[in-house]
C-alpha cells in the first residue's frame, strides 16, 4: 500500500506560566491509502492534539515545535495557511467530538453544507444541493430532500453527527480524522455511525484516524492500533494481534478496564493512580508509577521493543503472550 500520511518525531507543546507542557512528544506513524487506525489513550494523553497538529488547529499557547507532517509527500507543517484551508475539508477532513463544532447553530443544514461544496469546486448550487441531500441520505438521515432545510437545533444528538459525518465526506476526502465522533451518543446510535463509517470508507476508500478511549470501539473499525499515553505512543500494531495480546502494561490495563459479560459480577481492574501532569513527567518511563510490573530498569528511558510481526512497545519488559491478566 501507499502512504498517504507520515508523521516523523512530532512534538507539539503548550507553553504555559506552569512550564512546557508537552502534550505530543516525539510521535511517529505512517497511514496508508483506505486504511483505518485507531489512535486510543486517557483523556490528556495526547490523542486530539496529534490530530489538530496535523490539520494545522493548534493556537497559541501552544504549537508544533519539532517534527515531519507528510500528506502525499507534501510537508503541512511549512505549508501556507492559504495551502491548508484548500486541503482541510477537500483532502482533510475532520469529524469532532461535538458536532456543534461544526454546525453552525444559526444556518439551516443546506446552507452549511452547499457553502463546504462551493467553497472548493465549481459547481452550480443546484448541483452542491443535490449532493449534499445524497450523502445525508448515505449516512442515515431518513427523507434528506426535506431534512436539509431544517436548523441544527431541530435533530437529536446522534442525527447532528450524522450530519457532521456527511460535511466530512462532501468531498469524499482522502483522509478523515475522527475525534472521538461517537462518545457522546447513546450505544444503539454508536453502532449504527460505525457501521455506516464502515461501509462509507470501504466504498471510497478513505484512510481515517479515529481517536478513541475506548479499545472496544476501536476493535471494532480499525485495522491498526496505536496507544498513547502522556504524549507519546507506547504500543502500536494491527488491532487484533495488540487487543489480542497486548504488550506494554498500559494497554493491558486498558482492556482490563473494559465490563467484560464473560465476568459478571466481577470488579474491574482499574489502572491504579492518575496519568502524569505533561508539564513534568517522570524520569524514564512515564507509566512506570502506575505499571505493576515495574522494575529498576524502568528508570531509564524506555526503548523502542519489535514485539510481533508489525508491532512495537516502547517498553523495556514488554508482556509476552499468555500473561496478561
Amino acid at each position: 500500500m501507499t502512504a498517504l500520511l507520515e508523521v516523523k518525531g512530532l512534538k507539539t507543546h503548550f507553553f504555559t506560566r506552569a512550564g512546557v507542557a508537552k502534550a505530543v512528544d516525539g510521535v511517529d506513524f505512517t497511514l496508508n491509502e483506505g486504511e483505518v487506525m485507531g489512535l486510543v489513550g486517557e483523556s490528556g494523553s495526547g490523542k486530539s492534539v496529534t490530530s489538530f497538529s496535523i490539520l494545522g488547529l493548534i493556537d497559541p499557547p501552544g504549537r508544533v515545535v519539532e517534527g515531519e507532517i507528510l500528506f502525499r509527500g507534501e510537508e503541512l507543517r511549512t505549508a501556507s495557511e492559504a495551502r491548508l484551508r484548500a486541503l482541510r475539508g477537500k483532502d482533510i477532513a475532520m469529524i469532532f467530538q461535538d458536532p456543534m463544532m461544526t454546525l453552525t447553530p444559526v444556518l439551516r443544514i443546506e446552507t452549511q453544507m452547499v457553502e463546504t461544496i462551493l467553497a472548493h469546486e465549481k459547481v452550480s448550487k443546484k448541483a452542491a444541493r443535490a449532493r449534499a441531500i445524497d450523502v445525508l441520505g448515505r449516512v442515515g438521515i431518513s427523507a434528506p430532500e426535506t431534512r436539509i432545510g431544517a436548523y441544527p437545533h431541530q435533530f437529536s444528538g446522534g442525527m447532528r453527527q450524522r450530519v457532521a459525518i456527511a460535511i466530512a465526506l462532501l468531498h469524499q476526502p482522502a483522509l478523515i480524522l475522527a475525534d472521538e465522533p461517537t462518545t457522546a451518543l447513546d450505544v444503539t446510535i454508536q453502532g449504527q455511525i460505525i457501521s455506516e463509517m464502515q461501509k462509507l470508507v470501504a466504498e471510497t476508500g478513505t484512510a481515517m484516524i479515529w481517536v478513541s478511549h475506548d479499545l472496544a470501539v476501536v476493535e471494532t473499525i480499525a485495522d491498526r492500533v496505536a496507544v498513547m499515553y502522556a504524549g507519546r505512543i507506547v504500543e502500536s500494531g494491527p488491532a487484533g494481534a495488540v487487543i489480542g495480546a497486548p504488550s506494554h502494561p498500559y494497554t493491558e490495563g486498558l482492556l482490563n478496564s473494559i465490563p467484560s459479560r464473560t465476568t459478571p459480577g466481577r470488579k474491574l481492574n482499574q489502572i491504579p493512580g492518575m496519568a502524569p501532569s505533561v508539564v513534568s513527567l517522570p524520569e524514564g518511563c512515564a507509566f512506570a508509577p502506575r505499571c505493576r510490573y515495574a522494575a529498576e530498569i524502568c528508570r531509564a528511558a524506555p526503548p523502542l521493543a519489535a514485539t510481533g510481526p508489525g508491532r512495537w512497545a516502547r517498553c523495556a519488559l514488554p508482556l509476552r503472550e499468555g500473561v496478561t491478566a
